[in-house]
This record gives C-alpha cells, structure tokens and sequence, in this order.
C-alpha cells in the first residue's frame, strides 16, 4: 500500500508538467514539454524530482500514463473508501468493516476472488491492438487508440469522436485533474484513519 502511494505521488509530481525555459528544438530528446496536456494553471509545467528533465517526450507519455492510471484507480479507491464507510455491503459481508480493518476481516476466498477481478480488469483495461501489456503480439491491425490510456478500442465511443480537438484535450484535461484530486484525496483518507480521526472528515454513515 505504501509503494502505491509513493508511486502515485512520483507520477503526479512528475507528469505536472517547473516551468523551465522553453526549447528550440522538439526531438524525442528535447521536447518542450510545458505545452504538453497536464502543464497548466496555477503550477504550470512541474518537474520537482526532474524526472522529465532532459525533454524525453517517450518517457514523458510514459509517465503520463502512469499518473493516469493511477488516478483512475484512485477515484475508485475514494469512490469505494466512501461507500463501505456509509455502511453499504453486498449481501454477506455486512460484518466486514471499512478501511484498513477490513484487511484483516477478509475470508481467504474474498481475496482469491478480488485478485482473479484485478487480473481480469488489468487485462481488459488496455489496448487490445498493442497485445497484452504492449507485446503487440495479436494481428488485430493498427490500433485506434488517440493516446496512452485510450482503452475504447473501436467499441465504445460515447460521442467522442464527434468533439472537436479542442474539446477532447478538455475532457482529457478534466480527468487528469480529477485523477491527482483522487489521488490527494485517497491519500488523505488514509492518513487521517492512521490517526484515528476519519470520523471528524465523515460522520458515521453520512
């Protein structure tokens, strides 16, 4: 759990996006990354640990991803946090408690169960053209995927395709912030159980 959070933390101070000085030259090598999607107001392009010092815009995708999937498992983890603490169970673990407690209340089943549901999300969750995790080993063609993390795969759409330009770098934008919200917000979910005053952030079963 702890390496998780690190990693969450790493990947959203990387991806940022300090703002140093602009670069002349866009190689893979020295891109200016301050006009990248995620270098806006009030930090702009923020790179504390310099992990995209060197303007490598391959690692700098990479990492982007990363922040993006870590936010999208943090709005389910504040998503889930808060339900379970408002008391909602599925049917037979109405005697599981919320939060850190329920680790140590889960049957041995219970988790054989949520691993094999993590394996099949992983698996599903992904581009389906690049092969499993990126191996490219399928003959599925060309994928259609926009960027990192575009997981529609050429079935779900939801009207994207009718935005214009402008306004799927807000949406993208949009879930980005979302995602480090989520990820500050799990975190301190978790900090202030430790201390044992969660209940003074959410009154039991608000």
């Amino acid at each position: 759990m702890k390496s998780v959070i690190f990693a969450a933390a790493v990947a959203s101070a990387a991806a940022f996006a300090p703002a140093k000085v602009a670069q002349s030259s866009t190689t893979a090598l020295n891109a200016d990354l301050s006009k990248e999607l995620g270098a806006q107001a009030p930090l702009g392009f923020f790179d504390p640990l310099g992990l995209v010092a060197d303007g490598d815009k391959d690692n700098f995708d990479r990492l982007r991803w990363v922040e993006l999937k870590h936010g999208r498992i943090a709005m389910l983890g504040v998503v889930g946090y808060l339900v379970t603490y408002a008391g909602v169970r599925f049917p037979g673990a109405e005697d599981i408690p919320s939060g850190f407690a329920a680790l140590d209340n889960l049957p041995g089943m219970v988790w054989a169960q949520m691993i094999a549901t993590w394996t099949m999300m992983e698996a599903a969750n992904q581009d389906q053209y690049a092969g499993p995790w990126g191996t490219n080993q399928n003959a599925l063609g060309e994928s259609p995927a926009e960027f990192k993390g575009d997981f529609r795969n050429g079935f779900i759409d939801f009207g994207w395709d009718k935005l214009s330009d402008d306004q799927k770098m807000r949406k993208r934008a949009i879930e980005l912030n979302q995602g480090r919200a989520a990820q500050m917000g799990i975190l301190g979910l978790m900090v202030h159980e430790k201390l044992g005053n969660v209940d003074q952030l959410l009154p039991p079963h608000f």
